[in-house]
Order: structure tokens, then C-alpha cells, then sequence
């Protein structure tokens, strides 16, 4: 990847201003004391802004049971067997980090944009995610990219190309038609099929049908309102969640709950959505913070609730930018997973304590962390997309028809929700889901001894003065990061 500043350095603009003096009257008057004032404005500079992309990934290859001796000679000496013949490729932070990793990512002041996390994450590096031999009709393999855009607001596109396309030695018969195929270019490509989506849980796997085969949704939006949370971060939270309101369609229900040292339903499970969020615009910061009040008071709500339905699916998405008691909240959370079946997102937000608010999750996917008020638009954005919809796919096809695509480009789209092409917000982060599989085709020899090798790299340029997107697509020399295979 490479960081790409606009160029500017530091630089000084304005030195100050002079002293103006008040000139004496007129000649012969003596000595006259000068009325005199001085404004300055000092220290004045630019700083240009920075626009960096900086990822990790996880990468993995179903090549059958019994071959990790020969996966790990083919360059992955570190690669494991994950079971029913699915092997651990590569992954950033590497297994040896992933301790380390995790207690940073868990601290109050974790930044994907820091100097600390540079060590973890593949930062220019151009490292191959694949690089396979002996590949079989009936493989695949996956890898989901998570991409951290730094600093400025964004607009995202994912690129790549084919670098070669080789028959190689072709073991004999390889018919075409009447005749044989002897034009040195490969079918693998052809026959390889690939499908790229927007992994919104970062779990490796396309999801999309949301909760299952979706049922009715009935969903708690349970809110920290204690004192910490005044100010800039209830305000971004009633942005957010009022949109994630938006989102819902009848007969999905939602219901208002807040908690600080107690926990309120302020507006029960609903079809009617104003209600919903003018009881979200009404709140107000004050008290301190039970998370374990919240929950329970949202886990009857769901399950008792005038308007609850039996077997509907059950959500609770619950943000906090505060600590709590570890036991209370985890007995609350355990009896509402495991006992009421309710599916448990988490925000931990700023300060919170995030480490508690992943364990309290239905799963580690389902936990989110916001660094900034300013990112809950796009975390209940993703949650919604989970929920609601599923995972959209952004391509799919022969990956001959896929990097054809991608060798032009191919926008990603921050708020799947909202019309049009949207740009990312700074200090943020979407995981893309890359998937292929060799089918079991007829005419298999084609593909015999033929090999392929690709690129694949994110590009992004700044939202701001950038008024249509779309057209300035320019390649993958700038602001990328790309990985050959």
C-alpha cells in the first residue's frame, strides 16, 4: 500500500502583523505620547491530510483431507488444517500476534490508522495471498480482506488483473471442437469460478440471507444514556439508530430501550417507526451504567412484550461506551441467548469496556467497536445489512469475466442502504469476501498443467471535492494495496 499524501509539508504562512500607531496631531506640540495597538496572528500553517488504506486478511483453501505436508511445501510452512480437508493459508496478524493484537485492539486508544498497528497489518507489503499448486476440480478457496481507509473520507474501488494465463504442458488429449487446443492460452480461468462480497461480520463466509430463512425480525435498540455519553456521542447515536429504524419494513417490529443505572422500554415493539424513533430523539445523558439492566429489560421486552411474536427472529443490538459489572452483564446475556434465543449484537463505543462487550455477544462476529461517535452510522449501517438483507454480493461470474471487471475498476459502496455510491468515512473499516471454485466440469483435462496468476488491489480517493466518482477511476499504482497470486 502506499501512503499517499497530497504532498504539501508543513509550512508557515503568516508571520504576524505590524504595529499601528495613532501620528502626532501636527508639529511644535511637544512630546506626545503615541497610542499604539498590536494584533497578531501567529504560528499560522497547512497541514495537507493523508488518505492511507491499510489491511489484514485471512485466507483459506478446501484442497481435501490428508494434504497439509503438501500445502505447507508449496510455501505455507505455517498453514493448518481447520478440518473437513479446509486449510489456514496466511492471515494478518500472524498467529504468533494474535495475543498482542487482540489486547491492542481492546485498549481504550486502539486506531487501525496508528504507527502501532502497522506491525500487525499488511501495509504495502504485496504479499501473494494464493499461491496454489496441484489445484483439482472440487477446490476453492476463500479470502476476506478487511480493509482500514485512514483518516479521510473515501471513495473505494477493488481492482486486479490476470498476469498470465499459461497452458503450460498440455497432457495429452486436450480436444477442442474437432481440433486440438494448441493456441498457448490456459482454461483455467474459464472454468474457475469466483464470487466477491461484503463480508459484514468478516466471518469468511457469504451470508445471504441475513438471520435464516427470515422470519418476522422483532428488534431491541438498547441504549447507553448515562452521564459519558452526552454530548457528541448521544447525538451520533440517535443519528444512527433512528436510521437503522429507517431501514425496517412491516411486519418487522422494533422497540426503544435505555439503560443507566436502571434500564427503560421507552417505546415498545412497534410496527410504528416514528414512535420508535422519536423515543430515541428523546433521550437524555444522565446516571451511571448497567448494562445487565439493559439487557434483561430488552430480553423481556422481546419475549414478553404486548406486541412480541413467538417465533420471530430476535435481536438486540446493545451499545455502551462505559464499564459495567462483568458477572451481572454476562449472566443477563447468557439468559437471553441461551434461554430466549436472542441473537446479541454489540457496539462498544469510545471508552467502552470492549473486551466485556465482545464477550457478551452471540458470536465474535457479532461484536462491533466504534473508536468515534462518528462511526455509528456505518456500524448500525453493517448490522442492518446483516439483519435485514444479508451480505450483498458486488461480482460474480468466471474469473475471467471477474478481474475482465476488475481490471476497469469496481466501485465498493459505503452505505449499502442508502441510494447511489456512497463514500466511506474516514477511519473506518469494510471486509470483502474474495471466493473461487474449480467445478467439476466434462471436459476436465482442459484445465490440466494450465496455471493463471492475478493481482488484486483496493484503490481510494478522497470523497471531497470529487463530485462524480465514478469516472475517476485511474488504476492501482496510487493510494492501493495489492496482493499477486
Amino acid at each position: 500500500m502506499n501512503d499517499d499524501t497530497t504532498g504539501l509539508s508543513r509550512r508557515k504562512l503568516l508571520a504576524g502583523l505590524g504595529a499601528v500607531g495613532v501620528a502626532s496631531a501636527g508639529a511644535g506640540l511637544g512630546t506626545t505620547a503615541y497610542f499604539n495597538d498590536t494584533e497578531t496572528f501567529a504560528n499560522n500553517s497547512f497541514t495537507a491530510g493523508t488518505l492511507d488504506l491499510k489491511l489484514d486478511y485471512k485466507s483459506t483453501y478446501l484442497g481435501g483431507p490428508g494434504r497439509l505436508s503438501d500445502i505447507q511445501e508449496m510455501g505455507y510452512p505455517d498453514a493448518e488444517s481447520l478440518g473437513d480437508g479446509r486449510y489456514l493459508l496466511g492471515e494478518a496478524p500472524t498467529d504468533e500476534q494474535i495475543e498482542e493484537w487482540e489486547t491492542l485492539v481492546q485498549s481504550d486508544v486502539f486506531d487501525f490508522c496508528s504507527p502501532e498497528a502497522d506491525e500487525f497489518l499488511v501495509n504495502g507489503d504485496g504479499i501473494p495471498i494464493f499461491t496454489l499448486e496441484d489445484v483439482k476440480p472440487g477446490d476453492s478457496g476463500e479470502v476476506t480482506i478487511s480493509v482500514h481507509i485512514c483518516d479521510n473520507p473515501a471513495y473505494l474501488w477493488m481492482a486486479g488483473e490476470i498476469t498470465s494465463n499459461e497452458e503450460r504442458g498440455q497432457t495429452e488429449p486436450e480436444i477442442v471442437d474437432e481440433g486440438t487446443d494448441t493456441d498457448g492460452i490456459g482454461e483455467l480461468a474459464d472454468e474457475i469460478q469466483v464470487c466477491v462480497w461484503y463480508d459484514e461480520d468478516c466471518d469468511n463466509v457469504f451470508e445471504p440471507t441475513g438471520t435464516g430463512e427470515r422470519n418476522e425480525l422483532e428488534v431491541a435498540l438498547v441504549s447507553d444514556v448515562s452521564g459519558s455519553m452526552g454530548g457528541t456521542p448521544l447525538s451520533s447515536l440517535k443519528t444512527a439508530a433512528t436510521g437503522f429504524v429507517d431501514n425496517l419494513s412491516s411486519p418487522d417490529e422494533a422497540a426503544a430501550i435505555s439503560f443507566s443505572s436502571s434500564a427503560t422500554t421507552d417505546q415498545e415493539l412497534t410496527n410504528d417507526y416514528q414512535l420508535v424513533k422519536d423515543a430515541i430523539n428523546a433521550y437524555s445523558s444522565g446516571g451511571g451504567t448497567s448494562i445487565a439492566a439493559g439487557i434483561d429489560e430488552a430480553a423481556d421486552e422481546l419475549v414478553n412484550g404486548t406486541n412480541a411474536t413467538p417465533g420471530a427472529s430476535k435481536v438486540m443490538i446493545l451499545l455502551s461506551d462505559g464499564n459495567s459489572s462483568a458477572t451481572a452483564a454476562t449472566t443477563a446475556a447468557d439468559a437471553a441467548k441461551n434461554d430466549d434465543g436472542i441473537r446479541i449484537f454489540t457496539i462498544a463505543l469510545g471508552s467502552a469496556n470492549t473486551s466485556l462487550l465482545q464477550s457478551l455477544a452471540s458470536s465474535p462476529d457479532d461484536a462491533f467497536v466504534a473508536p468515534d461517535p462518528a462511526d455509528l452510522d456505518t456500524v448500525y449501517a453493517e448490522i442492518a445489512e446483516i439483519v435485514l438483507e444479508g451480505e450483498q454480493k458486488i461480482i460474480e461470474g468466471s474469473m475471467t469475466d471477474v478481474f475482465a471487471a476488475l481490471s476497469e475498476g469496481v466501485p465498493l459502496d459505503g452505505n449499502r442502504i442508502e441510494e447511489g455510491t456512497q463514500a466511506y468515512p474516514g477511519a473506518t473499516t469494510q471486509c470483502i469476501g474474495f471466493e473461487w471454485e474449480l467445478p467439476f466440469v466434462e471436459a476436465g483435462n482442459e484445465v490440466q498443467t494450465d496455471s493463471i496468476s492475478f493481482d488484486i488491489g483496493l484503490y481510494a480517493e478522497q470523497e471531497r471535492h470529487n463530485d462524480d466518482p465514478a469516472v475517476t477511476f485511474n488504476g492501482t499504482e496510487a493510494n492501493s494495496t495489492s496482493a499477486g497470486n
